[in-house]
């Protein structure tokens, strides 16, 4: 059986570790990496080339940086970058046009 390796991408802390905690105890997953920042989240896909990339919709470091990526744009580029990798969309938000957004982004 094939071992999923998964990159985490949250802004919030406490979220990463739940997930981590969760996916790590369950067999044929592997947690890869994990990052609050989209820009190393880019970064973080095309050097590890994990299988499937949890990405959160929302990143609060892209409203503050002058380089922040919110999940969509982080998305974007990394399906782009390394079109093998498979982005799943996290989030609480319920809004259609982020949901659609998502989905154009890849």
């Amino acid at each position: 059986m094939k071992t999923l390796r998964i990159l985490i991408v949250d802004d919030h802390t406490v979220v990463r570790a739940g997930l981590r905690a969760l996916l790590e105890g369950e067999p044929g997953l592997d947690v890869i990496g994990e990052t609050g920042d989209g820009a190393e989240a880019v970064s973080l896909a095309r050097r590890l080339r994990p299988d499937v990339v949890l990405m959160d919709l929302r990143l609060s470091d892209a409203a503050t940086s002058d380089d922040g990526l919110d999940g969509i744009e982080a998305t974007r580029r990394i399906t782009a970058a390394a079109p093998d990798v498979h982005v799943v969309m996290l989030t609480s938000y319920s809004g259609r046009g982020d949901v659609v957004r998502a989905v154009e982004a890849g």
